[in-house]
C-alpha cells in the first residue's frame, strides 16, 4: 500500500500558506517520506515579520487572555499526546517511550508559563534624595522574537522558546529545525485551536542560510532565543548586533563519580543518560570521570549496563537507542572515534555503524587534541577516565571551551556544597548525571555553551522591557 504524505503549510498571520517549492522530510528509521514542508519564500518571511509587528503594536493580548491561552494549549496537547510522541519518534528517530515523556514535559511547560503570565508586576522605588517625586516601574514585552529551535527535542525545546514568549506578550516567529519541522506546524496548529490572536504565532520553515539569515537581518525583530551550536551562536551574536538573544549551545557535559558513591546506581544511571536520544541531548554525558579506587567496580557494571541496551525500532517500547538525525552525522561520529583510535583511545564496546544507527559506544585513554574529548559529539559515544583527587577531577571538568552543566556522584555533603562554586558550569547536579533537566529550573551554561536561562520563570524576564516612570508630584 503506498503511503499517502500529507503536505504541510506554512502558518502566517493566521492562515495557512503553501508553496510551490518543498523539501521532505523522511522516517529516520525506515528511510521512506514521512511529510513534505513548504520553504518559505523571502516574501513570506517578511509577511510573517510584518504580521507579528502589526499583532505586537495593534492586536490587544492581555495577561488574563495569555493564562487561559496558554492552559488550553496544555490541555489540547495532553490530548494529543500519541499523535505528537508518534510524529517525534518518526521525523526525529527518538524512542517512543522518550518520546511521550517529552511531550508530557512540553505539557508542564505551559503549564508553567501560564502561571507566569499572571506574575509580570512592576515595582514602588523608594525615593531617597528627591522630594516630590514618585518612581515606580512597569513590565512590557519587548517585541518580536524568532525563536529558532533544534532537531533534537523538537517539541520541548520549541515549547521552551515559544511558551515564554506568549506569557510575556510577544508575537512569536517559530523557524524550526528542518529535519523535523512537522511538529513545529502541529504546534502552530494547536496554538491557533487555542485561540492565539492572530500574528502572534508565525512559523516559516527552510534553511538556515535563507529563512534564518533573513530574520537575523530583520531589524524589527527585537529578540532571538536560539538552541544550536557555538559557531552559529556566535555568528547570530556577531549579526544581530545591540539586539537581544538567549543562546543555548554547545556542552561536552562531564559527570564525576567519587570514590565514596553508590557505584552501581551511577553506573546504571550514567549506561543510560550517555545514551539517551543517541546521545543527541545538549547535556548528554560524554565525559565520566572515575576515582580510581572504585575504576574497575565502575567499569565492570557500567560495561554490563551498556550491553543491555536494545538499539533499534524508535516505535518499539522495548528500544533505548534509535538513530541518528542523519548519515551524514552518523559517519562525522564515526570518522572522530576512528581519529580518536589512530591517537591511542581504546574502543571497549561499540564504534560501528550500520547507516545512520551508531551502536553505544565507550571510550578510553583519552586525551586532549581528540575531538571525542574537545568538541561536542552529540552522539552515542562516551569516554571514561580515572583520576586520583577530587581537585583533579574538577580540573579536568573545567578543561573545556563549554560549560552547560555537570554531574557529581558523591556521598560527601561538604563536598556536594562546595563543589558548585568550583566548576565552571552553569547547572550541577548531585548524586545524579549531568544530563538533567527539569523544565522549572534554570537552564543555561557559562563559556561556549552561551547565555541567558530557559525555564519559563527565568526567560520570560528575557522577554520583557522594564519600564521606569517618574511622576513629578509638584509639576
Amino acid at each position: 500500500m503506498v503511503q499517502t504524505i500529507e503536505k504541510q503549510k506554512l502558518f502566517i498571520n493566521g492562515d495557512w500558506v503553501s508553496t510551490d517549492d518543498t523539501y521532505k522530510i523522511y522516517n529516520k528509521y525506515t528511510g521512506g517520506v514521512f511529510a513534505e514542508i513548504p520553504k518559505a519564500s523571502y516574501q513570506l518571511v517578511d509577511q510573517a515579520v510584518e504580521a507579528a509587528v502589526h499583532a505586537h503594536k495593534k492586536v490587544p493580548f492581555t495577561p488574563e487572555q495569555r493564562h487561559k491561552v496558554l492552559l488550553r494549549v496544555a490541555e489540547l496537547l495532553k490530548q494529543n499526546l500519541d499523535d505528537f510522541a508518534d510524529t517525534i519518534a518518526q521525523e526525529g528517530g527518538k524512542p517512543i517511550t522518550d518520546a511521550k515523556v517529552e511531550v508530557s514535559r512540553s505539557v508542564a511547560t505551559f503549564l508553567m508559563a501560564a502561571d507566569e503570565a499572571k506574575k509580570l508586576v512592576g515595582e514602588i522605588i523608594p525615593n531617597y534624595n528627591v522630594e516630590g517625586r514618585f518612581l515606580y516601574t512597569i513590565k512590557k514585552p519587548v517585541g518580536v522574537v524568532a525563536a529558532i529551535t533544534p532537531f533534537n527535542f523538537p517539541l520541548n525545546l520549541v515549547v521552551h522558546k515559544v511558551a515564554p514568549a506568549l506569557a510575556a506578550g510577544n508575537p512569536v516567529i517559530i523557524k524550526p529545525a528542518t529535519d523535523t519541522a512537522t511538529t513545529s506546524i502541529k504546534l502552530c496548529k494547536i496554538l491557533e485551536e487555542a485561540g492565539v490572536p492572530k500574528g502572534y504565532v508565525q512559523c516559516v520553515t527552510g534553511g538556515g542560510s535563507t529563512v534564518g539569515e533573513q530574520l537575523l537581518n530583520d531589524e524589527r525583530i527585537a529578540h532571538y532565543t536560539f538552541t544550536g551550536s557555538p559557531g552559529i551562536g556566535k555568528h547570530i551574536q556577531k549579526t544581530i548586533g545591540l539586539r537581544k538573544a538567549t543562546l543555548e549551545l554547545g556542552s561536552n557535559s562531564a559527570t564525576i563519580v567519587h570514590s565514596d558513591a553508590d557505584v552501581e546506581q551511577a553506573a546504571v544511571k550514567l549506561a543510560k543518560m550517555a545514551f539517551v536520544n543517541a546521545g543527541q541531548v545538549c547535556i548528554s554525558v560524554q565525559r565520566i570521570f572515575v576515582q580510581k579506587a572504585v575504576e574497575e567496580q565502575f567499569m565492570k557494571a557500567f560495561l554490563q549496563h551498556v550491553a543491555e541496551l536494545k538499539v533499534g525500532d524508535p516505535l518499539d517500547p522495548e528500544t533505548n537507542v534509535g538513530p541518528m538525525i542523519s548519515e551524514k552525522e552518523a559517519i562525522r561520529i564515526e570518522e572522530w572515534v576512528n581519529e580518536a583510535k589512530e591517537a591511542g583511545a581504546i574502543v571497549l564496546t561499540g564504534g560501528k555503524r550500520n547507516g545512520n544507527i551508531f551502536d553505544p559506544t565507550v571510550l578510553v585513554n583519552v586525551k586532549k587534541g581528540m575531538k571525542v574529548v574537545d568538541e561536542e559529539v552529540f552522539a552515542p559515544v562516551v569516554s571514561v577516565t580515572a583520576y586520583d583527587t577530587i581537585e583533579e577531577a574538577i580540573d579536568l571538568v573545567n578543561d573545556s571551551k563549554y560549560g552547560l552543566q555537570a554531574g557529581v556522584y558523591t556521598k560527601d555533603m561538604n563536598l556536594s556544597f562546595k563543589i558548585p562554586y568550583l566548576l565552571e558550569v552553569g547547572g550541577v547536579i548531585i548524586n545524579d548525571t549531568c544530563c538533567f533537566r527539569t523544565d522549572q529550573m534554570p537552564y543555561g551554561g557559562v563559556k561556549e555553551s552561551g547565555n541567558g536561562k530557559e525555564g519559563p520563570a527565568y526567560a520570560i524576564q528575557e522577554l520583557i522591557e522594564t519600564v521606569t516612570v517618574v511622576v513629578n508630584l509638584e509639576g
